[in-house]
């Protein structure tokens, strides 16, 4: 007698059955030592990219190739170290080596930062265009001189004089001689400024949002508008106000421009709005003596700001 043989469904059904239960469930594997690379790890190429934005950020520049070997050899040696990067921003915004030709590392943030502030309050503005409208009321000036027009020359010289004040700026705040609330003040005080936000109205919204990144209440609006207007007596933060020269005194006297020119500098260097705990831990940085550099080192040297996180 044969023996039976089982059918073929039934034979798949015993073969699926079996594979099912010598099935077991698959234990999670845990990688152990995934923390954040050391700087070490981090790539050449990011370095470098570090190195050039510090260059163009800093003094308006790419590095040369000199610069950027250099540079990037520092800074892997010393494993991406923060004395380092502070080291290497101190160097590109305060040396006195050459950086060009006609330029120190020094005079070439200042110029790079003075070329900044006039990209924020007047519209980017070149030094010739400057200069030709110092020229013009000069001239302007120099005929009414002649003419016997006293009033006219130092209605004209006091225009002049104002433009020169901006084109001085540079200078004299890398001499020393004015801090960083007195240049934004004269490139408010002049009448490029008041061409490209002619009316009361449009200067006072723009000189707030120029220096706060904000506009006026509407209180602080009314309180200003006859000062601007009419020379008329304002209050202005709680200080009493009759010209317009007293109005951006004060303005860029005040602890909010303070403010300001920290929230400009996260704005110019990351992109990015500072958050209020960011410019409450570096109010007392900028307060020690107005110096911006501070403010932007504590950027530059961050992850953040190199792509290292």
């Amino acid at each position: 007698m044969k023996p039976e043989i089982m059918p073929t469904r039934l034979w798949l059904f015993l073969f699926m059955a079996a594979v099912l239960f010598s099935c077991k469930k698959e234990e999670q594997v845990v990688f152990t030592d995934n923390d954040i690379p050391p700087y070490s790890e981090i790539p050449t190429l990011l370095v470098e990219n570090y190195v050039n934005r510090l260059y163009i950020d800093l003094i308006g520049r790419e590095p040369t190739d000199a610069e950027m070997a250099a540079d990037v050899a520092a800074l892997e040696a010393a494993d991406l170290s923060m004395a380092v990067r502070i080291a290497l921003v101190q160097f590109l915004t305060g040396s006195e080596e050459a950086a060009s030709a006609d330029e120190t590392y020094k005079s070439a943030y200042f110029r790079k930062f003075y070329e900044d502030q006039k990209a924020r309050f007047l519209d980017g503005i070149g030094e010739g265009a400057l200069m030709d409208d110092y020229n013009v009321f000069r001239g302007l000036a120099v005929t009414d001189s002649i003419q016997g027009n006293i009033l006219g020359y130092e209605i004209f010289m006091l225009e002049a004089n104002k433009l020169k004040a901006v084109m001085d700026s540079r200078i004299d705040l890398q001499n020393g001689t004015i801090t960083v609330d007195e240049m934004c003040r004269r490139m408010m005080f002049n009448s490029i400024y008041d061409e490209i936000n002619m009316n009361t109205f449009n200067f006072i919204n723009a000189s707030f949002d120029d220096s706060f990144f904000r506009f006026p209440t509407e209180t602080e609006l009314e309180n200003a508008f006859p000062t601007i207007e009419f020379n008329g007596a304002g209050v202005l933060f709680g200080q009493s106000i009759s010209t317009k020269s007293d109005y951006l005194l004060v303005l860029t006297t005040s602890s909010e421009f303070r403010e300001g020119m920290i929230r400009w500098c996260y704005r110019n260097l990351l992109a990015r709005d500072a958050e209020s705990f960011e410019v409450v831990a570096l109010l007392p940085v900028f307060n020690n003596g107005f110096d911006t550099k501070l403010v932007q080192q504590h950027i530059l040297i961050s992850d953040e700001y190199a792509g290292f996180d």
